[in-house]
């Protein structure tokens, strides 16, 4: 078989990683909370895509109030062009669909879902404002882009919450030995 590994699952305290992982990685994916040993049922696809439709419906709220807020604030970013909805619907839209379609890939891979994806919101959130961030250097009005910041922030908020209490994992049902046993002691009392 050579250098050909084979994916015989290795127990870890953690969860269950393949074997033949090279050190590095196996400890990058304890740290990250994939174990592939999810310890809970999937959402259902019914919740997923109630969750999807919530989540788009409030983050996009969320985006009309905050430019509504900002504008209100600051009146010299009225008009900015960010600040038009299907300017700023399409991206939101799209992000919040890729959240959606992560999730109950996060909730295969790990059995602490809510921890990891928690932690990858945040850092995607960090991630989406560098281009904020980019714009800004350009010469974008840093009270426009920080608006802007703000409505990244909050769909993830909205999205995350949606996410982990719409569509949340629910533990594995316990499966009995068996049906009940009889009452051992009622048919003792009544062949006596």
């Amino acid at each position: 078989m050579g250098q050909r590994s084979v994916l015989a699952a290795v127990g870890t305290l953690e969860g269950i990683l393949p074997a033949g992982l090279p050190s590095w990685l196996a400890r990058v994916l304890r740290l990250g909370r994939v174990d592939f040993s999810p310890a809970h049922r999937q959402p259902s696809v019914g919740r997923v895509l109630i969750a999807l439709v919530v989540s788009i419906a409030g983050s996009l709220a969320a985006d009309a109030l905050l430019v509504r807020i900002g504008t209100a604030i600051w009146p010299g970013t009225s008009g900015y062009v960010h600040f038009q909805f299907h300017d700023y619907a399409r991206l939101t839209i799209a992000g919040v669909v890729i959240a959606c379609a992560a999730w109950p890939v996060v909730t295969r891979l790990s059995s602490a879902p809510r921890w990891l994806f928690f932690r990858l919101a945040v850092l995607v959130t960090l991630v989406l404002w560098v281009p904020d961030l980019y714009i800004l250097d350009l010469g974008q009005p840093a009270r426009a882009v920080a608006v802007l910041m703000v409505m990244h922030l909050a769909i993830a908020l909205v999205t995350y919450n949606s996410l982990v209490h719409i569509a949340r994992v629910k533990p594995l049902p316990d499966y009995p030995a068996g049906p009940p046993a009889p009452d051992a002691g009622h048919r003792a009392g009544a062949s006596a």
